[in-house]
């Protein structure tokens, strides 16, 4: 009898070890195609972007557009999934927000999509260029004192050389009646 019960016994391990192993081969398989997706395509996009779309096997269609230069925005990621769209933007600092908007993403300008994400502009260049305004300012302003000043100086030089001369004209007249009588004191004494 115990003869009997193993060789009853042997094949019916054997099937159920085949039975579990056609059971994980169709569970791989499901899995293999619920992860799956379609290659995905790229294509050129506006504002100097690219846009690759991929769709997975569930249907979840993504639509991924990455800016090259754009200072305020990285990438706008459009996910659609049963009809439900969600929209996620990255700046460029890496941090992501979702976006409420009716307005197409894929077709927008990327400051318009980073204001829609409320990404404000790069303060330190407003700043850098209200330095450059000032220092706009500052030389003007010392462009015009200095011609003011040169012009004083011009005026106080003019000034200066009017009495030089005036001074010097004075001491030659002085100079002259000076010579006039050392002479004629010189023409007493030599007679």
């Amino acid at each position: 009898m115990t003869k009997k019960i193993g060789l009853f016994a042997i094949p019916l391990i054997a099937a159920l070890g085949i039975g579990c192993s056609t059971a994980n081969d169709t569970t791989n398989a499901n899995a293999n195609a619920a992860t799956a997706t379609t290659s995905p395509t790229t294509a050129p996009g506006p504002d100097n972007s690219e846009i690759a779309t991929s769709v997975d096997a569930s249907g979840t269609r993504t639509e991924t557009r990455t800016f090259r230069n754009n200072p305020r925005i990285q990438k706008v990621t459009v996910t659609t999934h049963n009809g439900v769209r969600t929209v996620k933007v990255t700046s460029k600092s890496g941090e992501e927000k979702v976006v409420d908007t009716t307005e197409n993403v894929l077709e927008a300008t990327g400051d318009k999509v980073a204001d829609a994400a409320g990404f404000v502009a790069d303060k330190s260049k407003a700043a850098g260029n209200e330095v450059g305004d000032k220092a706009e300012d500052v030389k003007d302003k010392t462009v015009s004192t200095s011609k003011a000043v040169g012009e004083k100086t011009v005026e106080g030089a003019k000034k200066v050389g009017d009495k030089s001369v005036e001074g010097a004209k004075t001491v030659g007249d002085k100079t002259v009646s000076g010579a006039k009588k050392v002479g004629k004191a010189v023409k007493k004494v030599i007679p």
